[in-house]
């Protein structure tokens, strides 16, 4: 009864835990597919092309769009960030389920697209604003300056939380992690995610008719 692929979409404000819950669920799941995103943002140290991003030049990338490569785009912080499609599509008609960790415009973009049935969106919070400022401090990747300004941002991401079919309050990690494992196991056994299921029960039907 194999099913299609679901397009599992976590969004949070920069610091709530979303990419390290991300790589927690690849880590339970190994046939999870982590949506790899194309962006136009310089590599950070340690950053392959094609691991964490494809990384594109403006013209490369505004190129994909007009092309209709691109599942979502969006500019954060003076950057493209977008999803190709080709490689989502693949793996949905393998029955595979695809991981995104994107913000609230790409999940929109998403949902609101020819894909939207087959999608789960989670919103991750943090327990506070002090702790989300904390853990952008203590991760030591960006300057002050750019902290400041996905602080800024971070009213108007947190204010999109309804548009998600779950919120989640990132306070403890592993409890956050076991709720999205609850999550995930529960939208595959959906009866509308199971297509097998009409000839399953269509079988045992027959075993009736036949005693």
């Amino acid at each position: 009864m194999q099913r299609r692929g679901l397009l599992i979409i976590l969004s949070s404000p920069s610091g709530a835990g979303k990419s390290t819950l991300s790589r927690r669920l690849m880590q339970w799941d190994e046939t999870l597919k982590f949506s790899v995103s194309a962006t136009t943002r310089a590599p950070r140290p340690g950053e392959t092309d094609g691991v964490e991003y494809y990384f594109k030049s403006k013209p490369e990338f505004e190129a994909m769009v007009a092309a209709g490569e691109m599942l979502e785009h969006a500019e954060v912080f003076g950057n493209y960030y977008g999803t190709p499609k080709g490689p989502v599509e693949a793996a949905m008609s393998e029955g595979r389920d695809t991981l995104f960790d994107i913000d609230w415009q790409g999940g929109q973009q998403i949902r609101n697209s020819s894909l939207g049935k087959d999608v789960v969106s989670i919103f991750i919070l943090p327990p506070s604003i002090a702790a989300l400022e904390s853990r952008l401090h203590t991760r030591a990747q960006d300057s002050d300056e750019v902290i400041a300004g996905r602080m800024a941002k971070s009213q108007a991401e947190i204010s999109h939380w309804a548009e998600y079919d779950y919120v989640l309050v990132n306070d403890d990690l592993d409890k956050a992690e076991a709720e999205l494992k609850t999550i995930l196991m529960a939208e595959r056994m959906r009866r509308d995610r199971q297509p097998g299921l009409t000839d399953f029960v269509r079988g045992l039907n027959k075993e009736f008719d036949a005693r």
